[in-house]
């Protein structure tokens, strides 16, 4: 979970949510703030023309076992999904707001909100969810899949 909510609000909400566990709230490898982590990360750099993390080798190991980044800023998650893409996983982001773009467009697939989208989060975008609606998710990806399937 990335917000820009404040640490204790975002702890909360993740409990609330099943992102995390009571024992995980006091967890600073679990629960970070968005500069914290971008420091400790070494920020982004570029090499031969190549975005990537500066200290790739604390991010390998921090990664794992982060759950919530709050009091996030676009370039904290940028950073986050640069990480992850440079570890090879496959990075899905969804967003609402213009400072969401640049997140929206380094993701393997980005989701803007249809409804309460800003025009530049929805231009960024691979698919836009009309309903604003998380569950929405599911559904696009199950038709995906059907699609794949059947092409």
């Amino acid at each position: 979970m990335v917000t820009g909510d404040n640490i204790v609000t975002a702890k909360a909400i993740a409990v609330m949510c099943n992102i995390i566990t009571a024992d995980q709230i006091d967890d600073e490898l679990c629960c970070m703030e968005g500069p914290v982590f971008y420091d400790k990360m070494g920020g982004l750099v570029s090499k031969k023309g190549v975005e990537g993390v500066g200290n790739f080798e604390d991010f390998k190991e921090i990664a794992p076992h982060l759950k919530v980044l709050a009091r996030s800023r676009p370039e904290d998650k940028y950073l986050l999904v640069t990480g992850l893409r440079q570890m090879g996983s496959v990075v899905a982001v969804t967003g609402d707001g213009t400072n969401d773009a640049p997140a929206l467009k380094k993701a393997d697939v980005g989701f803007a909100m249809g409804m309460t989208g800003t025009d530049v989060c929805k231009d960024a975008a691979d698919i836009l969810i009309t309903d604003d609606n998380f569950t929405s998710i599911v559904k696009a990806c199950m038709w995906g899949r059907n699609v794949y399937d059947n092409i």
